[in-house]
């Protein structure tokens, strides 16, 4: 989940694979017991959420302890999927520092293995595609991330492979079920799932939510990215609405204990002219302030936006926004919420914010 300037996930071109839709209930009836997954753990107590912050690696671990309280575990985007799908990179010293230093704040730490490019600066559905579609670059890639697991201490692996096909989604549940099968059974395994309104969405996007949902320890649900400036007009990151909307139709299928909501910590711009950008909630409120401009407070939606002298539209989601999360989170029993990103979003605190605190 890198910050970008571009839709979390786009549905791909459907293109049948009759041999990986063939093998899909056979894996799942050969892993069977092999691949029931270790739940991550709530929060201390069971009393709230849990939380998870995603992290860059050029994160300070500055960031990590001062949101420390209020948080579960720390993703951290350590490796790379390589464009021809076979290998993955390795985590290195930034990395490898955030996991200490989630380590040093009593939190866990999970390796997010993240589909992004940096030379086409978007998610690579090409090299996610020749992973998910050979079953030998599944086992190798597995394998390269339980070493890097085991070797590094980490305490699971989050996949975010984004702008698959439909023709991945067995591809991507086979990924999930060789890592529970390489780790042990205290390392968890969790899965980032662009927010659909309905299951027929959720295939088309390339995400098989049941059979996801029975060998991932969590499904977290990435409900944002509703709008932005390169594909559509101003609106809400992740509306409450669209998100209840995404929820209901994941919990047709994915236990709520093993079902994060994901939240925005962040905002964007959409200028009259010219492209917008991603910016952090501290950067839209300076925005804001250094142009006179008056914040408005959308609760329908439960988001903030505004408009700037020069028309530049602003929407962003903040504590305020997290807070209307929590209760829907609470609503629904969700195992609890994942947040994009620490260093963007406002300070993470327990007991959790709520609306009218």
């Amino acid at each position: 989940m890198i910050a970008r300037v571009g839709p979390a996930c786009h549905a791909g071109a459907v293109t049948a694979r009759l041999a990986a839709l063939l093998l899909t209930p056979l894996l799942t009836l050969a892993l069977g017991a092999a691949t029931v997954p270790a739940h991550a753990e709530s929060a201390p107590g069971a009393a709230e959420p849990a939380v998870t912050g995603y992290a860059l690696e050029s994160t300070p671990p500055r960031v990590i302890e001062r949101n420390a309280d209020g948080l579960t575990t720390v993703t951290v985007v350590a490796s790379l999927l390589h464009p021809s799908g076979r290998r993955v990179s390795t985590p290195g010293a930034r990395p490898r520092r955030l996991l200490a230093a989630a380590h040093r704040s009593g939190l866990r730490a999970e390796l997010l293995l993240s589909g992004w490019n940096n030379h086409i600066q978007d998610f690579d559905a090409r090299a996610a595609h020749r992973l998910l579609s050979s079953p030998r670059r599944i086992r190798r890639v597995a394998g390269q991330l339980a070493r890097a697991v085991r070797t590094q201490s980490w305490d699971g692996v989050n996949l975010d492979l984004e702008r698959l096909r439909r023709a991945d989604a067995p591809g991507l549940v086979r990924l999930a079920a060789q890592l529970q099968r390489r780790m042990p059974a205290e390392r968890t395994v969790s899965v980032d799932v662009s927010a659909r309104t309905s299951l027929r969405a959720y295939r088309q996007a390339g995400y098989r939510l049941r059979e996801l949902g029975e060998v991932v320890d969590l499904v977290q649900l990435m409900a944002y990215d509703q709008h932005g400036p390169t594909w559509s007009g101003p609106g809400p990151i992740g509306a409450l609405g669209w998100q209840r909307a995404a929820l209901r139709a994941a919990l047709r299928v994915v236990p709520a204990d093993r079902l994060d909501l994901g939240v925005a910590g962040y905002g964007y711009t959409w200028p009259r002219a010219g492209t917008g950008r991603s910016i952090t909630v501290a950067g839209a409120r300076r925005l804001v302030r250094r142009d006179g401009a008056v914040a408005r407070w959308r609760p329908a939606v439960g988001e903030w936006s505004a408009r700037l002298s020069d028309g530049t539209r602003l929407w962003w989601s903040d504590r305020r926004s997290y807070a209307a999360r929590v209760r829907l989170a609470e609503e629904h029993d969700l195992h609890g919420l994942a947040v994009w990103r620490l260093g963007s979003a406002d300070r993470l605190t327990r007991p959790l914010i709520r609306p009218g605190s």
